[in-house]
């Protein structure tokens, strides 16, 4: 797959090069057929870039049909205002994943979802569509959306099985359990979000005294944030961690939409935020990445605007050879292993774009040898010991989900640092440790006296309260437990990449020196 997205994309270079218009004469009769001058193009191609003459032409062709229809359908919607859509389909179908679809622009994202599921076979109530880096709104029309003639949209999957659940009752009914089990977690993330997103909006009780959130960037200097934006910063960084949990679980298609919403959040912050820490650019590098795993890079049309912003942030945040992040901890630690993703996708999109030279410069960046002990070798294991007392960015961390900042650093204490097993126990109490904790004197402290009218509630109210802590729980149990556990990874599956795309390059670079 990767080999003919590097064919496609070098064609393509050489037809806009040698100024050739694949849809007109000599190349295409009268009639929109094939015509005789396509064979010597594809011969002519072949030799230049030492590829199977039949290949090349058969590539040929498929660039000739799409910009056939292409014009086709440029000259459809302008008179009669049908617009066309290119619909990527998930990788299980066995069917070609890129397929044209015509439809009115005033339909709404419920219709276009229907349309598509009946079009290729798919479960209407079991997929998403994403257009534009956003998930289609079921409830607005396509125009209300920004959804234009010739925009590319991306159907995701919520059921992983490769089995055909339409030839087996038992496989669908199990399909359609776990579509449902799925959307539901999906709708609990959002409203475990919105919940902790309001706690910390309504943590401020002094505006003059405490106006603004405090994060610090890589130099240890505060960026103070307007409590206007700290619910959209919440809801940035909570969608970005569940987003991660799903990648870590291999679960893309769900994680998509978690890092998209992320995404959109961020953007309400500050710039100054998003320039100078590097939470921004992680998320765009797990978009980028989350993309490529669902094998649908060519629907991101800015991949290469996201990496830059993410190459530029971290030059920012660590300095140009990463001396700003030397001075502070010591050494380059765990970070380089963000760098090692970031060459890898740009790589391979480099790579995908027919720039051989240029994917392998990325890809033979410090990545060739044991890529990791590159950044295993100088961590250090004292930063990844539990320290008995609490720091104060996860006492902060606490304090953004609404819990009071002394219960909080006695709870961090009582479990040795542990971020997520202290704001379970503080969610599933009503914000205070239970009285059978082992307590330091220090840390002996006596929740919020309750009038009996605040207590008391109906037996329905009561099991809102339970909805709202299980919703928040599921959230919180994706917290991490320490504030470099985005750093964590094997890169067992990076090494794997890395080794293939070496070999694709490597190949071009033998075929070029013998050519």
């Amino acid at each position: 797959m990767a080999q003919k997205k590097y064919l496609q994309a070098k064609l393509t270079q050489f037809l806009r090069e040698d100024r050739i218009q694949l849809w007109k004469p000599p190349y295409t009769d009268e009639n929109k057929k094939v015509g005789l001058a396509l064979k010597d193009l594809a011969k002519q191609y072949s030799d230049r870039l030492e590829c199977c003459e039949n290949e090349v032409e058969k590539v040929i062709e498929e660039i000739r049909c799409k910009a056939i229809e292409r014009g086709t359908g440029n000259d459809n919607y302008r008179t009669t205002g049908i617009a066309t859509i290119e619909v990527f389909l998930p990788p299980r179908l066995k069917k070609d994943r890129k397929n044209l679809l015509e439809t009115r622009l005033h339909i709404t994202g419920r219709e276009l979802r229907s349309k598509i599921a009946e079009t290729f076979g798919l479960q209407e109530n079991y997929i998403k569509i994403v257009i534009n880096k956003k998930q289609l709104q079921l409830g607005k029309t396509l125009e209300e959306q920004g959804v234009a003639h010739n925009v590319k949209a991306m159907v995701l999957e919520l059921k992983q099985s490769e089995e055909d659940a339409r030839k087996n009752f038992q496989l669908e009914e199990e399909e359609q359990n776990e579509a449902k089990l799925k959307e539901k977690q999906i709708q609990r993330t959002k409203r475990g979000l919105e919940i902790l997103a309001k706690r910390a909006a309504e943590t401020v009780v002094d505006p003059e005294m405490t106006p603004y959130l405090d994060i610090a960037n890589q130099t240890g200097r505060s960026i103070r944030i307007p409590p206007s934006e700290r619910k959209a910063l919440m809801l940035a960084m909570g969608y970005h961690e569940k987003g991660r949990a799903f990648l870590k679980r291999k679960e893309y298609g769900i994680a998509l939409p978690c890092l998209l919403d992320a995404d959109k959040y961020f953007c309400e912050c500050c710039r100054e935020l998003l320039d100078t820490v590097d939470n921004y650019a992680v998320l765009q590098l797990d978009i980028v990445w989350c993309y490529f795993r669902l094998e649908q890079l060519e629907c991101l049309d800015d991949a290469e605007k996201k990496l830059n912003l993410a190459q530029k942030c971290f030059k920012n945040c660590y300095g140009e050879n990463h001396q700003r992040l030397v001075h502070i901890k010591g050494n380059c630690g765990k970070e380089k292993v963000l760098f090692l993703r970031l060459y890898l996708l740009q790589g391979i999109r480099n790579y995908h774009s027919g720039n051989d030279v240029e994917a392998y410069e990325y890809l033979n960046k410090i990545l060739l040898s044991n890529p990791q002990m590159w950044w295993l070798n100088d961590s250090n294991p004292e930063t990844d010991n539990r320290q008995e007392s609490p720091s104060q960015e996860n006492i902060d961390r606490l304090v953004y989900m609404g819990f009071d900042a002394l219960v909080a650093e006695a709870a961090l204490r009582v479990f040795r640092g542990n971020v997520q097993l202290a704001a379970q126990t503080l969610a599933h109490n009503g914000g205070s440790l239970p009285p059978e904790l082992p307590l330091s004197p220090e840390d002996s402290l006596s929740p919020p006296a309750t009038s009996p009218s605040d207590s008391a509630g109906t037996s329905s109210a009561s099991t809102d309260e339970d909805m709202e802590t299980e919703a928040v729980n599921e959230i919180l149990e994706d917290i991490p437990e320490h504030e470099e556990d985005y750093l964590d990874s094997t890169l067992e599956d990076e090494e794997i990449i890395i080794a293939e795309y070496l070999s694709y390059v490597e190949n071009r670079k033998s075929a070029t020196k013998k050519n």
